[in-house]
Protein backbone atom coordinates (compact mmCIF):
# COMPACT_ATOMS: atom_id res chain seq x y z
CA UNK A 1 0.00 0.00 0.00
CA UNK A 2 2.96 2.22 0.57
CA UNK A 3 3.12 2.56 -3.20
CA UNK A 4 -0.34 4.18 -3.20
CA UNK A 5 -3.37 2.96 -5.08
CA UNK A 6 -3.08 5.82 -7.57
CA UNK A 7 0.27 4.61 -8.86
CA UNK A 8 -0.91 0.98 -9.04
CA UNK A 9 -4.02 1.83 -11.03
CA UNK A 10 -2.02 4.10 -13.36
CA UNK A 11 0.53 1.33 -14.01
CA UNK A 12 -2.29 -1.10 -14.81
CA UNK A 13 -3.86 1.39 -17.26
CA UNK A 14 -0.54 2.04 -18.98
CA UNK A 15 0.07 -1.68 -19.33
CA UNK A 16 -3.40 -2.06 -20.87
CA UNK A 17 -2.77 0.80 -23.34
CA UNK A 18 0.42 -0.97 -24.31
CA UNK A 19 -1.60 -4.05 -25.41
CA UNK A 20 -1.08 -5.69 -22.00
CA UNK A 21 2.62 -6.35 -22.59
CA UNK A 22 5.52 -4.78 -20.70
CA UNK A 23 6.61 -1.67 -22.64
CA UNK A 24 8.76 -2.68 -25.61
CA UNK A 25 9.23 0.18 -28.06
CA UNK A 26 9.89 -0.55 -31.72
CA UNK A 27 13.29 0.33 -33.18
CA UNK A 28 12.62 4.04 -33.70
CA UNK A 29 11.54 4.41 -30.08
CA UNK A 30 8.12 5.51 -31.29
CA UNK A 31 5.04 4.06 -29.59
CA UNK A 32 2.58 2.07 -31.71
CA UNK A 33 -0.26 4.35 -32.84
CA UNK A 34 -3.69 3.21 -31.73
CA UNK A 35 -7.17 4.42 -30.87
CA UNK A 36 -8.76 4.15 -27.44
CA UNK A 37 -12.47 3.36 -27.27
CA UNK A 38 -14.08 3.72 -23.83
CA UNK A 39 -17.51 4.06 -22.28
CA UNK A 40 -18.38 6.69 -19.66
CA UNK A 41 -17.16 4.41 -16.85
CA UNK A 42 -13.81 3.96 -18.56
CA UNK A 43 -13.56 7.70 -19.18
CA UNK A 44 -14.16 8.44 -15.48
CA UNK A 45 -11.45 5.96 -14.42
CA UNK A 46 -8.83 7.27 -16.88
CA UNK A 47 -9.44 11.03 -16.68
CA UNK A 48 -8.17 11.66 -13.10
CA UNK A 49 -5.04 9.56 -13.82
CA UNK A 50 -3.81 10.21 -17.36
CA UNK A 51 -3.75 13.55 -19.17
CA UNK A 52 -4.36 13.89 -22.91
CA UNK A 53 -0.63 14.52 -23.33
CA UNK A 54 0.24 11.29 -21.49
CA UNK A 55 -2.19 9.37 -23.71
CA UNK A 56 -0.61 10.93 -26.80
CA UNK A 57 2.87 9.93 -25.55
CA UNK A 58 1.62 6.35 -25.34
CA UNK A 59 0.52 6.40 -28.97
CA UNK A 60 -3.19 7.14 -28.45
CA UNK A 61 -4.07 9.38 -31.41
CA UNK A 62 -7.82 9.37 -30.77
CA UNK A 63 -9.94 8.58 -27.77
CA UNK A 64 -13.63 8.12 -28.48
CA UNK A 65 -16.76 7.09 -26.63
CA UNK A 66 -18.01 3.65 -27.59
CA UNK A 67 -21.53 4.86 -28.30
CA UNK A 68 -20.54 7.82 -30.48
CA UNK A 69 -20.58 7.84 -34.29
CA UNK A 70 -17.16 6.55 -35.26
CA UNK A 71 -15.61 6.34 -38.73
CA UNK A 72 -13.65 3.25 -39.77
CA UNK A 73 -9.86 3.52 -39.36
CA UNK A 74 -8.94 0.21 -40.96
CA UNK A 75 -5.15 0.23 -40.50
CA UNK A 76 -5.01 1.06 -36.79
CA UNK A 77 -5.38 -1.23 -33.74
CA UNK A 78 -8.10 -0.31 -31.21
CA UNK A 79 -7.89 -0.71 -27.44
CA UNK A 80 -11.33 -0.97 -25.82
CA UNK A 81 -11.88 -0.19 -22.13
CA UNK A 82 -15.53 -0.72 -21.19
CA UNK A 83 -17.92 -2.32 -18.72
CA UNK A 84 -19.21 -5.75 -19.83
CA UNK A 85 -22.82 -4.57 -20.21
CA UNK A 86 -25.33 -5.93 -22.68
CA UNK A 87 -25.45 -2.73 -24.77
CA UNK A 88 -21.66 -2.29 -24.79
CA UNK A 89 -21.18 -5.82 -26.05
CA UNK A 90 -23.81 -5.35 -28.77
CA UNK A 91 -21.96 -2.25 -29.93
CA UNK A 92 -18.58 -4.02 -29.92
CA UNK A 93 -20.06 -6.84 -32.01
CA UNK A 94 -21.37 -4.20 -34.42
CA UNK A 95 -17.84 -2.71 -34.65
CA UNK A 96 -16.50 -6.16 -35.55
CA UNK A 97 -19.15 -6.60 -38.24
CA UNK A 98 -18.39 -3.14 -39.67
CA UNK A 99 -14.65 -3.90 -39.68
CA UNK A 100 -13.82 -0.54 -38.10
CA UNK A 101 -10.23 -1.28 -37.04
CA UNK A 102 -7.24 -3.39 -37.92
CA UNK A 103 -7.26 -5.33 -34.65
CA UNK A 104 -9.20 -5.31 -31.39
CA UNK A 105 -7.85 -5.44 -27.84
CA UNK A 106 -10.90 -5.87 -25.63
CA UNK A 107 -10.43 -4.84 -22.00
CA UNK A 108 -13.29 -5.14 -19.54
CA UNK A 109 -13.36 -2.89 -16.49
CA UNK A 110 -14.97 -5.71 -14.47
CA UNK A 111 -14.89 -9.43 -15.20
CA UNK A 112 -17.01 -10.49 -18.18
CA UNK A 113 -19.32 -13.50 -17.86
CA UNK A 114 -18.83 -16.68 -19.86
CA UNK A 115 -22.09 -16.17 -21.82
CA UNK A 116 -21.21 -12.62 -22.88
CA UNK A 117 -17.77 -13.79 -23.95
CA UNK A 118 -19.51 -16.33 -26.19
CA UNK A 119 -21.62 -13.54 -27.72
CA UNK A 120 -18.44 -11.74 -28.77
CA UNK A 121 -16.91 -14.97 -30.12
CA UNK A 122 -20.04 -15.63 -32.22
CA UNK A 123 -20.05 -12.07 -33.58
CA UNK A 124 -16.35 -12.38 -34.49
CA UNK A 125 -17.05 -15.68 -36.27
CA UNK A 126 -20.00 -14.19 -38.12
CA UNK A 127 -17.93 -11.20 -39.23
CA UNK A 128 -14.92 -13.40 -40.13
CA UNK A 129 -12.96 -11.23 -37.70
CA UNK A 130 -11.67 -13.93 -35.36
CA UNK A 131 -8.03 -13.23 -36.22
CA UNK A 132 -8.53 -9.51 -35.63
CA UNK A 133 -9.62 -9.97 -32.01
CA UNK A 134 -6.11 -9.95 -30.61
CA UNK A 135 -6.76 -10.19 -26.87
CA UNK A 136 -9.58 -10.16 -24.33
CA UNK A 137 -8.74 -9.10 -20.78
CA UNK A 138 -10.53 -8.62 -17.48
CA UNK A 139 -8.80 -5.59 -15.99
CA UNK A 140 -10.39 -5.44 -12.50
CA UNK A 141 -10.19 -1.64 -12.49
CA UNK A 142 -13.79 -0.80 -11.57
CA UNK A 143 -13.09 2.08 -9.16
CA UNK A 144 -11.92 5.68 -9.49
CA UNK A 145 -8.75 6.88 -7.77
CA UNK A 146 -8.77 10.59 -6.92
CA UNK A 147 -5.68 10.79 -4.68
CA UNK A 148 -2.79 8.53 -3.65
CA UNK A 149 -4.91 7.62 -0.64
CA UNK A 150 -8.51 8.12 -1.77
CA UNK A 151 -10.89 6.33 -4.13
CA UNK A 152 -14.60 6.27 -4.95
CA UNK A 153 -16.59 3.50 -6.58
CA UNK A 154 -18.34 5.35 -9.34
CA UNK A 155 -19.38 8.62 -10.84
CA UNK A 156 -21.72 7.45 -13.62
CA UNK A 157 -24.91 5.83 -12.28
CA UNK A 158 -23.91 6.72 -8.74
CA UNK A 159 -27.58 7.09 -7.83
CA UNK A 160 -27.82 3.28 -8.17
CA UNK A 161 -25.65 2.79 -5.06
CA UNK A 162 -26.35 6.10 -3.31
CA UNK A 163 -27.24 6.67 0.35
CA UNK A 164 -30.82 7.15 -0.76
CA UNK A 165 -30.87 3.89 -2.75
CA UNK A 166 -29.61 1.88 0.24
CA UNK A 167 -31.94 3.55 2.78
CA UNK A 168 -35.19 3.61 0.80
CA UNK A 169 -37.98 2.35 3.03
CA UNK A 170 -39.57 0.37 0.17
CA UNK A 171 -36.42 -1.37 -1.05
CA UNK A 172 -36.82 -5.06 -1.86
CA UNK A 173 -34.34 -7.77 -0.87
CA UNK A 174 -33.48 -8.35 -4.53
CA UNK A 175 -32.71 -4.65 -5.08
CA UNK A 176 -30.55 -4.55 -1.95
CA UNK A 177 -28.64 -7.66 -3.09
CA UNK A 178 -27.98 -6.00 -6.46
CA UNK A 179 -26.64 -2.80 -4.82
CA UNK A 180 -24.38 -4.80 -2.49
CA UNK A 181 -23.08 -6.92 -5.40
CA UNK A 182 -22.18 -3.73 -7.31
CA UNK A 183 -20.28 -2.36 -4.29
CA UNK A 184 -18.52 -5.69 -3.69
CA UNK A 185 -17.51 -6.04 -7.34
CA UNK A 186 -15.72 -2.67 -7.15
CA UNK A 187 -14.07 -3.42 -3.81
CA UNK A 188 -12.89 -6.76 -5.19
CA UNK A 189 -11.33 -4.93 -8.16
CA UNK A 190 -9.69 -2.52 -5.72
CA UNK A 191 -8.01 -5.35 -3.79
CA UNK A 192 -6.91 -7.14 -6.98
CA UNK A 193 -5.24 -3.89 -8.10
CA UNK A 194 -3.77 -3.32 -4.64
CA UNK A 195 -2.54 -6.92 -4.65
CA UNK A 196 -3.51 -7.73 -1.08
CA UNK A 197 -6.09 -9.75 0.86
CA UNK A 198 -7.41 -7.66 3.76
CA UNK A 199 -8.66 -8.63 7.17
CA UNK A 200 -12.20 -7.23 7.32
CA UNK A 201 -13.98 -5.59 10.25
CA UNK A 202 -17.51 -4.16 10.08
CA UNK A 203 -20.34 -2.87 12.22
CA UNK A 204 -23.28 -5.24 12.76
CA UNK A 205 -26.78 -4.92 11.41
CA UNK A 206 -25.86 -2.43 8.68
CA UNK A 207 -25.35 -2.35 4.92
CA UNK A 208 -21.61 -2.43 5.73
CA UNK A 209 -22.11 -5.90 7.23
CA UNK A 210 -23.80 -7.15 4.05
CA UNK A 211 -20.85 -5.85 2.02
CA UNK A 212 -18.39 -7.57 4.39
CA UNK A 213 -20.12 -10.97 4.14
CA UNK A 214 -20.23 -10.84 0.33
CA UNK A 215 -16.67 -9.54 -0.07
CA UNK A 216 -15.29 -12.21 2.28
CA UNK A 217 -17.07 -14.88 0.20
CA UNK A 218 -15.82 -13.47 -3.13
CA UNK A 219 -12.19 -13.22 -1.96
CA UNK A 220 -12.37 -16.70 -0.42
CA UNK A 221 -13.74 -18.25 -3.65
CA UNK A 222 -11.00 -16.61 -5.69
CA UNK A 223 -8.26 -17.86 -3.37
CA UNK A 224 -9.68 -21.38 -3.42
CA UNK A 225 -9.35 -21.58 -7.21
CA UNK A 226 -5.56 -21.81 -7.11
CA UNK A 227 -5.08 -21.97 -10.88
CA UNK A 228 -7.05 -18.81 -11.60
CA UNK A 229 -6.49 -16.90 -8.39
CA UNK A 230 -5.78 -13.22 -8.94
CA UNK A 231 -3.73 -13.04 -5.75
CA UNK A 232 -0.81 -15.34 -6.51
CA UNK A 233 2.90 -14.55 -6.51
CA UNK A 234 3.29 -12.50 -9.68
CA UNK A 235 0.37 -10.16 -9.22
CA UNK A 236 1.65 -9.29 -5.76
CA UNK A 237 5.11 -8.23 -6.87
CA UNK A 238 6.47 -9.91 -3.79
CA UNK A 239 9.04 -7.31 -2.79
CA UNK A 240 6.90 -4.23 -2.40
CA UNK A 241 4.65 -5.39 0.42
CA UNK A 242 5.19 -5.54 4.08
CA UNK A 243 4.29 -9.05 5.21
CA UNK A 244 1.46 -7.65 7.23
CA UNK A 245 -1.91 -7.57 5.57
CA UNK A 246 -4.02 -4.42 5.46
CA UNK A 247 -7.11 -3.93 7.59
CA UNK A 248 -10.36 -3.06 5.83
CA UNK A 249 -12.79 -1.18 8.07
CA UNK A 250 -16.29 -1.08 6.59
CA UNK A 251 -18.50 1.56 8.15
CA UNK A 252 -22.02 2.66 7.38
CA UNK A 253 -22.88 6.27 6.57
CA UNK A 254 -25.62 6.06 9.21
CA UNK A 255 -23.11 6.08 12.05
CA UNK A 256 -22.51 9.78 11.36
CA UNK A 257 -24.94 11.94 9.40
CA UNK A 258 -23.72 15.24 10.84
CA UNK A 259 -20.27 15.40 9.22
CA UNK A 260 -21.54 15.37 5.61
CA UNK A 261 -23.78 18.35 6.44
CA UNK A 262 -21.06 20.29 8.26
CA UNK A 263 -19.76 23.56 6.86
CA UNK A 264 -16.06 23.13 6.46
CA UNK A 265 -12.83 25.09 6.70
CA UNK A 266 -10.16 23.33 4.64
CA UNK A 267 -9.45 24.33 1.06
CA UNK A 268 -10.28 21.07 -0.75
CA UNK A 269 -13.48 20.47 1.21
CA UNK A 270 -14.55 24.11 0.70
CA UNK A 271 -13.97 23.83 -3.05
CA UNK A 272 -16.16 20.69 -3.08
CA UNK A 273 -18.79 22.32 -0.85
CA UNK A 274 -19.31 25.62 -2.64
CA UNK A 275 -18.05 25.12 -6.22
CA UNK A 276 -18.72 22.58 -8.97
CA UNK A 277 -15.90 20.07 -8.26
CA UNK A 278 -16.06 16.51 -9.65
CA UNK A 279 -13.35 13.95 -10.45
CA UNK A 280 -10.59 16.46 -9.54
CA UNK A 281 -11.91 19.11 -11.95
CA UNK A 282 -13.41 22.41 -10.80
CA UNK A 283 -15.72 24.42 -13.07
CA UNK A 284 -15.97 28.18 -12.44
CA UNK A 285 -17.98 30.97 -13.91
CA UNK A 286 -15.99 34.18 -13.86
CA UNK A 287 -17.60 37.50 -14.65
CA UNK A 288 -15.25 39.91 -16.38
CA UNK A 289 -16.11 43.17 -14.64
CA UNK A 290 -18.83 45.65 -15.67
CA UNK A 291 -19.64 46.97 -19.11
CA UNK A 292 -21.45 50.15 -20.06
CA UNK A 293 -24.40 49.68 -22.32
CA UNK A 294 -27.16 52.08 -23.37
CA UNK A 295 -29.24 50.59 -20.57
CA UNK A 296 -26.58 51.45 -17.98
CA UNK A 297 -23.79 49.44 -16.36
CA UNK A 298 -24.24 45.69 -16.17
CA UNK A 299 -21.94 42.72 -15.55
CA UNK A 300 -20.14 41.46 -18.63
CA UNK A 301 -20.91 37.94 -19.69
CA UNK A 302 -19.57 35.15 -17.53
CA UNK A 303 -16.67 33.06 -18.81
CA UNK A 304 -16.78 29.39 -17.98
CA UNK A 305 -13.40 27.98 -16.99
CA UNK A 306 -12.40 24.61 -15.72
CA UNK A 307 -9.21 23.62 -13.91
CA UNK A 308 -7.80 20.22 -13.02
CA UNK A 309 -6.69 19.98 -9.40
CA UNK A 310 -4.58 16.87 -9.67
CA UNK A 311 -2.07 15.14 -7.42
CA UNK A 312 0.57 16.26 -9.93
CA UNK A 313 -0.23 19.87 -8.97
CA UNK A 314 2.29 20.42 -6.17
CA UNK A 315 0.55 23.55 -4.93
CA UNK A 316 -2.77 21.70 -4.50
CA UNK A 317 -1.00 18.77 -2.80
CA UNK A 318 0.66 21.08 -0.33
CA UNK A 319 -2.35 23.21 0.54
CA UNK A 320 -5.48 21.10 0.07
CA UNK A 321 -5.52 20.33 3.80
CA UNK A 322 -4.48 23.73 5.06
CA UNK A 323 -6.89 26.41 6.04
CA UNK A 324 -7.87 28.98 3.46
CA UNK A 325 -6.02 31.97 5.01
CA UNK A 326 -2.65 30.21 5.14
CA UNK A 327 -3.20 29.81 1.44
CA UNK A 328 -4.23 33.38 0.90
CA UNK A 329 -0.99 34.56 2.54
CA UNK A 330 1.04 33.26 -0.35
CA UNK A 331 1.86 36.39 -2.31
CA UNK A 332 2.48 35.14 -5.79
CA UNK A 333 -0.48 32.85 -6.02
CA UNK A 334 -0.65 30.85 -9.17
CA UNK A 335 -3.43 32.15 -11.35
CA UNK A 336 -5.48 29.00 -11.05
CA UNK A 337 -5.58 29.00 -7.26
CA UNK A 338 -6.10 32.74 -7.14
CA UNK A 339 -9.28 32.27 -9.15
CA UNK A 340 -10.47 29.23 -7.23
CA UNK A 341 -9.67 30.73 -3.83
CA UNK A 342 -11.36 34.00 -4.79
CA UNK A 343 -14.50 32.14 -5.85
CA UNK A 344 -14.51 30.26 -2.53
CA UNK A 345 -13.99 33.49 -0.62
CA UNK A 346 -16.98 35.11 -2.34
CA UNK A 347 -19.16 32.28 -1.03
CA UNK A 348 -17.73 32.58 2.48
CA UNK A 349 -18.52 36.28 2.62
CA UNK A 350 -21.89 36.16 0.92
CA UNK A 351 -23.14 33.28 3.08
CA UNK A 352 -21.19 33.94 6.33
CA UNK A 353 -19.81 30.41 6.16
CA UNK A 354 -17.23 31.20 8.85
CA UNK A 355 -20.08 31.88 11.30
CA UNK A 356 -21.77 28.60 10.37
CA UNK A 357 -18.56 26.62 10.67
CA UNK A 358 -17.86 27.99 14.14
CA UNK A 359 -21.43 27.51 15.39
CA UNK A 360 -21.57 23.91 14.15
CA UNK A 361 -18.20 23.10 15.71
CA UNK A 362 -19.63 24.30 19.04
CA UNK A 363 -22.76 22.17 18.63
CA UNK A 364 -20.72 19.11 17.70
CA UNK A 365 -18.33 19.47 20.62
CA UNK A 366 -21.18 20.31 23.04
CA UNK A 367 -19.70 23.73 23.88
CA UNK A 368 -21.85 26.63 25.03
CA UNK A 369 -23.46 28.62 22.24
CA UNK A 370 -23.08 32.39 22.25
CA UNK A 371 -26.16 33.01 20.12
CA UNK A 372 -29.49 31.24 19.95
CA UNK A 373 -30.10 28.85 17.09
CA UNK A 374 -33.36 30.66 16.35
CA UNK A 375 -31.46 33.92 15.80
CA UNK A 376 -29.09 32.19 13.38
CA UNK A 377 -31.96 30.72 11.37
CA UNK A 378 -33.88 34.01 11.35
CA UNK A 379 -30.92 36.18 10.29
CA UNK A 380 -31.76 37.17 6.70
CA UNK A 381 -28.11 38.04 5.95
CA UNK A 382 -26.60 34.73 7.03
CA UNK A 383 -26.54 31.93 4.50
CA UNK A 384 -28.87 30.29 2.02
CA UNK A 385 -31.96 28.29 3.09
CA UNK A 386 -29.81 25.19 2.57
CA UNK A 387 -27.10 26.51 4.94
CA UNK A 388 -29.78 27.02 7.60
CA UNK A 389 -31.20 23.56 7.06
CA UNK A 390 -27.73 21.99 7.37
CA UNK A 391 -27.18 23.87 10.65
CA UNK A 392 -30.53 22.82 12.08
CA UNK A 393 -30.08 19.17 11.11
CA UNK A 394 -26.65 19.09 12.78
CA UNK A 395 -28.26 20.53 15.92
CA UNK A 396 -31.08 17.99 15.74
CA UNK A 397 -28.77 15.02 15.14
CA UNK A 398 -26.53 16.08 18.06
CA UNK A 399 -29.21 16.94 20.61
CA UNK A 400 -29.35 14.36 23.38
CA UNK A 401 -32.95 15.35 24.25
CA UNK A 402 -35.03 15.92 21.15
CA UNK A 403 -36.48 19.47 21.26
CA UNK A 404 -40.01 19.65 22.69
CA UNK A 405 -42.93 19.75 20.24
CA UNK A 406 -43.45 23.45 20.98
CA UNK A 407 -39.80 24.29 20.34
CA UNK A 408 -39.76 22.15 17.22
CA UNK A 409 -42.79 23.99 15.85
CA UNK A 410 -41.01 27.30 16.47
CA UNK A 411 -37.88 26.09 14.65
CA UNK A 412 -39.97 24.71 11.79
CA UNK A 413 -41.76 28.03 11.39
CA UNK A 414 -38.47 29.95 11.35
CA UNK A 415 -37.01 27.49 8.81
CA UNK A 416 -40.09 27.73 6.61
CA UNK A 417 -40.00 31.54 6.83
CA UNK A 418 -36.35 31.39 5.75
CA UNK A 419 -37.39 29.43 2.65
CA UNK A 420 -36.21 26.01 3.78
CA UNK A 421 -37.59 22.73 2.50
CA UNK A 422 -38.37 20.63 5.61
CA UNK A 423 -38.51 17.17 4.01
CA UNK A 424 -34.95 16.21 5.12
CA UNK A 425 -36.07 16.70 8.74
CA UNK A 426 -38.82 14.06 8.32
CA UNK A 427 -36.18 11.51 7.39
CA UNK A 428 -33.71 12.55 10.11
CA UNK A 429 -36.49 12.22 12.72
CA UNK A 430 -37.14 8.61 11.65
CA UNK A 431 -33.42 7.90 11.47
CA UNK A 432 -32.90 9.32 14.96
CA UNK A 433 -35.74 7.27 16.47
CA UNK A 434 -34.24 4.18 14.86
CA UNK A 435 -30.67 5.03 15.89
CA UNK A 436 -31.83 5.57 19.49
CA UNK A 437 -33.15 2.02 19.60
CA UNK A 438 -29.91 0.75 18.10
CA UNK A 439 -27.31 2.73 20.04
CA UNK A 440 -26.31 5.98 21.64
CA UNK A 441 -25.71 8.97 19.36
CA UNK A 442 -22.20 9.39 18.07
CA UNK A 443 -20.18 11.91 20.00
CA UNK A 444 -17.68 14.20 18.35
CA UNK A 445 -15.47 14.50 21.42
CA UNK A 446 -14.58 17.82 23.01
CA UNK A 447 -11.17 18.16 21.55
CA UNK A 448 -8.60 20.23 23.27
CA UNK A 449 -5.90 19.38 20.77
CA UNK A 450 -3.58 21.88 19.16
CA UNK A 451 -5.38 24.84 17.61
CA UNK A 452 -4.48 25.45 13.99
CA UNK A 453 -4.36 29.23 13.89
CA UNK A 454 -6.82 30.37 11.28
CA UNK A 455 -6.56 33.86 9.87
CA UNK A 456 -3.74 33.99 12.36
CA UNK A 457 -1.80 36.73 10.66
CA UNK A 458 -3.82 39.62 9.37
CA UNK A 459 -3.80 39.81 5.62
CA UNK A 460 -1.76 42.80 4.60
CA UNK A 461 -4.06 45.45 3.23
CA UNK A 462 -2.41 45.55 -0.17
CA UNK A 463 -3.59 42.00 -0.80
CA UNK A 464 -6.39 41.51 -3.26
CA UNK A 465 -8.03 39.18 -0.76
CA UNK A 466 -9.83 41.44 1.61
CA UNK A 467 -10.67 39.30 4.60
CA UNK A 468 -12.41 41.91 6.71
CA UNK A 469 -15.65 40.68 8.17
CA UNK A 470 -14.46 37.07 8.10
CA UNK A 471 -13.87 35.64 11.56
CA UNK A 472 -10.51 34.76 13.02
CA UNK A 473 -11.26 31.12 13.78
CA UNK A 474 -9.29 28.60 15.77
CA UNK A 475 -9.63 25.12 14.31
CA UNK A 476 -9.52 22.31 16.85
CA UNK A 477 -8.06 19.04 15.69
CA UNK A 478 -10.57 16.40 16.69
CA UNK A 479 -11.18 12.90 15.45
CA UNK A 480 -14.48 12.42 13.64
CA UNK A 481 -16.45 9.19 14.28
CA UNK A 482 -15.00 7.38 11.24
CA UNK A 483 -11.45 8.26 12.32
CA UNK A 484 -12.16 7.13 15.90
CA UNK A 485 -13.51 3.78 14.72
CA UNK A 486 -10.45 3.29 12.52
CA UNK A 487 -8.14 4.20 15.40
CA UNK A 488 -9.79 1.63 17.72
CA UNK A 489 -9.54 -1.18 15.17
CA UNK A 490 -6.14 -0.33 13.73
CA UNK A 491 -4.50 0.02 17.16
CA UNK A 492 -6.46 -2.93 18.63
CA UNK A 493 -7.97 -0.76 21.38
CA UNK A 494 -10.88 -2.07 23.37
CA UNK A 495 -13.82 0.29 23.07
CA UNK A 496 -17.59 -0.24 23.45
CA UNK A 497 -18.05 1.54 20.10
CA UNK A 498 -16.17 -1.15 18.18
CA UNK A 499 -15.89 -4.18 20.47
CA UNK A 500 -18.69 -6.06 18.71
CA UNK A 501 -17.48 -5.34 15.17
CA UNK A 502 -17.43 -8.55 13.13
CA UNK A 503 -14.14 -10.06 12.01
CA UNK A 504 -13.52 -11.82 8.69
CA UNK A 505 -10.32 -13.34 7.38
CA UNK A 506 -10.82 -14.57 3.80
CA UNK A 507 -7.56 -16.55 4.02
CA UNK A 508 -8.88 -18.82 6.79
CA UNK A 509 -10.02 -22.09 5.25
CA UNK A 510 -13.39 -22.16 6.91
CA UNK A 511 -15.21 -18.90 7.21
CA UNK A 512 -15.63 -18.87 10.95
CA UNK A 513 -16.85 -15.48 12.02
CA UNK A 514 -16.30 -14.12 15.47
CA UNK A 515 -15.66 -10.76 17.00
CA UNK A 516 -12.47 -12.12 18.51
CA UNK A 517 -9.60 -10.99 16.28
CA UNK A 518 -6.96 -13.62 15.77
CA UNK A 519 -4.50 -10.91 14.91
CA UNK A 520 -3.39 -9.20 18.11
CA UNK A 521 -0.85 -6.77 16.65
CA UNK A 522 -1.72 -3.21 15.61
CA UNK A 523 -2.02 -2.76 11.84
CA UNK A 524 0.39 -0.69 9.77
CA UNK A 525 -1.95 -0.23 6.82
CA UNK A 526 -5.69 0.23 6.67
CA UNK A 527 -8.49 1.09 4.29
CA UNK A 528 -11.62 2.79 5.61
CA UNK A 529 -14.57 2.39 3.31
CA UNK A 530 -17.89 4.18 3.87
CA UNK A 531 -20.92 2.38 2.48
CA UNK A 532 -23.50 5.02 1.60
CA UNK A 533 -21.19 7.86 0.60
CA UNK A 534 -18.28 9.92 1.90
CA UNK A 535 -16.85 13.44 1.81
CA UNK A 536 -13.61 15.43 1.86
CA UNK A 537 -14.07 16.47 5.52
CA UNK A 538 -13.75 12.85 6.66
CA UNK A 539 -10.90 12.21 4.25
CA UNK A 540 -8.94 15.22 5.51
CA UNK A 541 -9.59 14.18 9.11
CA UNK A 542 -8.01 10.76 8.43
CA UNK A 543 -5.06 12.37 6.64
CA UNK A 544 -4.45 14.62 9.66
CA UNK A 545 -4.81 11.67 12.05
CA UNK A 546 -2.30 9.44 10.25
CA UNK A 547 0.30 12.24 9.98
CA UNK A 548 1.08 11.60 13.63
CA UNK A 549 1.57 7.85 13.16
CA UNK A 550 4.97 7.05 11.77
CA UNK A 551 5.20 4.41 9.06
CA UNK A 552 1.43 3.89 8.97
CA UNK A 553 -0.79 4.37 5.94
CA UNK A 554 -4.53 4.85 5.56
CA UNK A 555 -6.67 4.90 2.43
CA UNK A 556 -10.15 6.42 2.38
CA UNK A 557 -12.82 5.07 0.05
CA UNK A 558 -16.54 5.58 -0.35
CA UNK A 559 -19.35 4.34 -2.56
CA UNK A 560 -19.92 7.90 -3.80
CA UNK A 561 -18.49 11.30 -2.95
CA UNK A 562 -21.14 13.91 -2.20
CA UNK A 563 -21.12 17.45 -0.91
CA UNK A 564 -23.73 18.74 1.55
CA UNK A 565 -26.07 20.00 -1.17
CA UNK A 566 -26.14 16.58 -2.86
CA UNK A 567 -26.61 14.82 0.49
CA UNK A 568 -29.46 17.14 1.57
CA UNK A 569 -31.16 16.36 -1.74
CA UNK A 570 -31.03 12.63 -0.99
CA UNK A 571 -32.34 13.17 2.56
CA UNK A 572 -35.12 15.28 1.12
CA UNK A 573 -36.14 12.51 -1.31
CA UNK A 574 -36.13 10.01 1.57
CA UNK A 575 -38.20 12.40 3.69
CA UNK A 576 -40.95 12.64 1.07
CA UNK A 577 -41.92 8.99 1.54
Amino acid sequence: MAAGIREKQTVALKRMLNFNVPPIKNSTGEPVWKVLIYDRFGQDIISPLLSVKELRDMGITLHLLLHSDRDPIPDVPAVYFVMPTEENIDRMCQDLRNQLYESYYLNFISAISRSKLEDIANAALGASAVTQVAKVFDQYLNFITLEDDMFVLCNQNKELISYRAINRPDITDTEMEAIMDTVVDSLFCFFVTLGAIPIIRCSRGTAAEMVAVKLDKKLRENLRDARNSLFTGDALGAGQFSFQRPLLVLVDRNIDLATPLHHTWTYQALVHDVLDFHLNRVNLEESSGMENSPAGARPKKKNKKSYDLTPADKFWQKHKGSSLPELLEKKRLIDLHTNVATAVLEHIKARKLDVYFEYEEKIMSKSTLDKSLLDMISDPDAGTPEDKMRLFLIYYINSVQAPSEADLEQYKKALTDAGCNLTPLNYIKQWKAFAKMASAPTSYGNATAKPLGLFSRVMNTGSQFVMEGVKNLVLKQQNLPVTRILDNLMEMKSNPETDDYRYFDPKMLRGSDSSVPRNKNPFQEAIVFVVGGGNYIEYQNLVDYIKGKQGKHVLYGCSELFNAAEFIKQLSQLGQK
